[in-house]
């Protein structure tokens, strides 16, 4: 049996088993719904570093809780539901991976407001890798049952900026050890940690993601 039989036979399974015990609850669309949100975090995130002298990231942290909320929606949605399209542990970890580049981006934002840090290029080269990598995630939840191969695609491309985010956190930290003022360095050391951690937050929502299209294809 090749390949394209068992994806049917699968299918086929699938579909018999909704009959017998429809989904109460749309996970697909409530995931799709927070990795929209979480682009629009993320673009508040950059848009924010934008603006000097930076303010107190307010709508950053608006859209953070927003976000909250809909995970804890969701979770709540997961424990009550008989079935689920993808298996139930991969659609939390992808709602709470995702929920955590969102967390690290105000964390970030919060921690330069109160340290004084304005923008760099290594930080602000990271945060577009960040918000590459973050549009390309939403763009692959929308479809994740229908177009396996543009995800396929998709996720390469969000590949190439998570390791845009670790070279240009590698390269900033070579020029931190050679700064000449030590407290500037350890300030900035905690903006870039937590940029990588964002960064690290985005390759476990990519690799959650592609191992559940491979196992709903």
């Amino acid at each position: 049996m090749n390949e394209t039989e068992v994806n049917r036979n699968r299918k086929k399974r699938r579909g018999l088993f909704d009959a017998i015990f429809p989904r109460e609850y749309d996970f697909e669309g409530m995931l799709a719904h927070q990795a929209e949100r979480t682009l629009a975090g993320v673009q508040a995130f950059a848009g924010w570093m934008d603006t000097l002298p930076l303010t107190d990231p307010v709508r950053l942290e608006q859209i953070e809780t927003e976000v909250d909320d809909l995970r804890y929606r969701l979770e709540e949605k997961l424990l009550q539901a008989f079935s689920t399209p993808f298996d139930r542990q991969d659609i939390y970890s992808l709602s709470r991976q995702m929920d955590y580049i969102l967390n690290f981006s105000r964390e970030t934002a919060r921690e330069m407001f109160a340290f004084g840090v304005e923008p760099d290029d290594h930080i602000r080269n990271m945060v577009r890798g960040l918000l590459s990598g973050t549009e390309q995630v939403a763009a692959a939840v929308r479809i994740m049952s229908n177009d396996q191969k543009q995800i396929e695609k998709i996720i390469r491309e969000a590949r190439k900026a998570m390791r845009a985010i670790e070279a240009d956190y590698i390269a900033g930290m070579q020029d931190l050890f050679s700064a000449g003022d030590p407290m500037i360095a350890l300030r900035k050391r905690e903006i870039y940690h937590h940029l990588r951690d964002a960064g690290r937050a985005l390759r476990s929502t990519v690799d959650i993601l592609h191992k559940a299209v491979v196992g709903i294809s």
